[in-house]
């Protein structure tokens, strides 16, 4: 799926701003046949729960309503008008006046309904969206809705970060012509000094032509034909922390003129794993970085380009590298600020909480089997599979992801786990070929009970010991932790990398002992976790679990949210960053200790 952009064909115009809101207990029968009938204004994009003070707002279950009205540029006649959302959580139903235009279940993936025909150029309509925040076993992330003594609907879900809901994205009206260029995928290789490079383009009739362009303007490739190859010689690599982009312009031609035009933006990189080693460009790299989440004060998950471009500065600070997509696709427009800046993205579905042994530990509800007919089963799986395709569809082209993470902490531990990813694995590499595949492992999962291991490329562990287990004791869980790893490591013969480890931590509180949650014990828990990385050959990434505290939702072991950030949730440091930028600074994607 291409990115919407300006072109010398397209034009695009922002649907950003203030929409008419109104939860639906309030607003009345068929509410997207005429004006909303609301005092409520909600910011587009941001999540909503924030926004008001009404806790009837925040802790809404089920449909809200957003609206506004739309004209379309009187310019666009006899052009394509398309209306496209970044995302809305959970689900969508999109109205044009009273014309249902789009449909879309999936709350971190973009969609778009065509309104070419629907609304003339020149003419305004009514644009309203219903936003469904219900997650069940049918959803991903899987949750489950009941309803209480008062007759409202309850909200519990197995992801520990609050399910924020809304319109999150920006939202665009754009232009094509009547034919035009539907998808582009590009994939390349390096052959000594030269970039080979694939491309495929998916277009409406007539002929086809790239050209590539350097970063100076230069040509430097051209070709013809829907699919094809070509050779770019002292080709620039894009690296980690040294991107280097080029424009692959696509033209649609018929009798000589130019009938659609598209820009994507690439970079030639390799990506490898040959051994317990993972390689960019050949070469070793080490991940250096965090587990992150779209969440901010106010906006909840609703982007924020400000928030943006701080917390890669922070990040580039710290000495980080690399980051996670913990635990959902993020907006497109991150991950071009990561194409272009040389931050390596592990990108990671929405697929968190297929873990019913999470449950059972925290509430004491007896065990269930994950993988059933009754729990998480074909719907959910079919469920996981879409999710699936639209986020290759969406970031196959970004040379910042190196990887796939298809699940966030599932019970790889329970019979079913294979019969349900063993699929998805299948579906994935038909999907991209080009990247290795992970997961992130709970700690229930270990090298002698993982059913699903071997079918992946990288061993992603999340591990807690210190802080969940062994709680205060550092010297048992550095002991642990180097037996567990090295189990991994042993079986799998494969890369092993660290994709959350943390502590939670209060900032200002100190102590001279192993306290834990003040700042000096979330320092000490993370050098005791680097001290074990460092003794194990195979492992090949660190990444903290949280880059900043974030909100969750209500429970006795939460206070104002998830306190393990080395960041307070407004970007303030705590210790643990100081100790993070003397450890990672410098390393340019080296092991530490390896740096000669």
């Amino acid at each position: 799926m291409l990115s919407v952009t300006t072109t010398s064909t397209r034009d695009v115009t922002s649907l950003d701003g203030l929409w008419r809101f109104a939860i639906d207990s309030r607003a009345g029968d068929e509410p997207w046949t005429a004006r909303l009938d609301t005092p409520l204004e909600a910011a587009v994009p941001a999540s909503y729960n924030d926004l008001f003070t009404d806790p009837e707002i925040r802790d809404h279950v089920g449909i809200t309503w957003y609206q506004r009205q739309v004209r379309i540029p009187r310019g666009w006649v006899g052009q394509r008008t398309v209306l496209r959302f970044g995302s809305v959580t959970h689900a969508a139903k999109v109205y044009a006046d009273d014309r249902l235009v789009a449909e879309h279940t999936g709350g971190y993936t973009p969609f778009e309904a065509d309104l070419t025909g629907v609304v003339e150029p020149g003419a305004e309509f009514r644009l309203t969206v219903a936003v469904d925040n219900r997650l069940t076993a049918e959803t991903i992330p899987p949750g489950t809705v009941s309803v209480g003594q008062d007759g409202r609907e309850k909200q519990s879900y197995l992801h520990d970060f609050y399910n924020y809901a809304g319109i999150a994205r920006s939202v665009r009206l754009y232009s094509t012509p009547p034919r035009f260029i539907e998808d582009i995928t590009v994939t390349t290789e390096v052959d000594g000094s030269a970039g080979l490079v694939d491309y495929r383009v998916d277009a409406g009739e007539g002929a086809v032509r790239v050209r590539a362009v350097d970063e100076s303007g230069a040509v430097v490739a051209e070709a013809e034909g829907a699919q094809g190859s070509f050779r770019i010689e002292d080709v620039e690599l894009w690296r980690p922390g040294a991107a280097y982009l080029y424009d692959l312009v696509v033209e649609l031609v018929d009798g000589g003129e130019v009938v659609d035009a598209y820009t994507q933006q690439f970079g030639v990189r390799t990506v490898e794993v040959r051994g317990a080693q993972f390689l960019i460009n050949g070469e070793p790299f080490y991940f250096t970085g965090f587990g992150k989440h779209e969440d901010t004060v106010v906006r909840g998950k609703g982007h924020d380009q400000a928030h943006l471009v701080h917390d890669f500065q922070l990040m580039q600070w710290c000495g980080a590298n690399s980051f996670r997509t913990a635990h959902y696709p993020y907006d497109e427009e991150v991950l071009d600020f990561a194409d272009r800046h040389g931050i390596v993205v592990i990108d990671e579905t929405a697929a968190v909480g297929l873990n019913l042994g999470v449950q059972g530990g925290l509430t004491g509800i007896g065990p269930q089997p994950t993988f059933s007919p009754e729990t998480f089963g074909d719907a959910t799986r079919a469920a996981h599979e879409q999710h699936l395709r639209e986020l290759v569809a969406r970031d196959k082209n970004h040379p910042s992801v190196v990887m796939w993470c298809i699940a966030n902490e599932p019970a790889s531990n329970e019979d079913g786990a294979r019969e349900y990813f063993e699929p998805l694995v299948k579906l994935t590499r038909e999907l991209d070929p080009t990247r290795p595949l992970t997961y992130a492992a709970v700690m229930f999962a270990h090298a002698g009970n993982d059913q699903i291991a071997d079918l992946f490329d990288v061993l992603a562990i999340n591990r807690y010991y210190g802080w969940y287990v062994f709680t205060g004791d550092l010297a048992a869980a550095e002991d642990v932790l180097e037996q567990d790893l090295r189990g991994w490591a042993q079986r799998f013969g494969k890369p092993v990398m660290m994709t959350e480890y943390g502590a939670d931590t209060q900032p200002g509180l100190h102590s001279v002992w192993d306290a834990p949650w003040s700042e000096e014990y979330q320092s000490d828990f993370l050098a005791m976790n680097h001290r074990v990385f460092d003794r194990i050959p195979e492992f090949v990434g660190e990444h903290v679990w949280n880059f900043a505290d974030f909100a969750t939702g209500p429970g006795i072991h939460r206070v104002d949210g998830n306190k393990k950030g080395v960041f307070t949730r407004d970007r303030k440091p705590k210790s643990a960053a100081f100790a993070l930028r003397r450890r990672w600074t410098g390393l340019d994607g080296r092991k530490p200790g390896q740096n000669d």
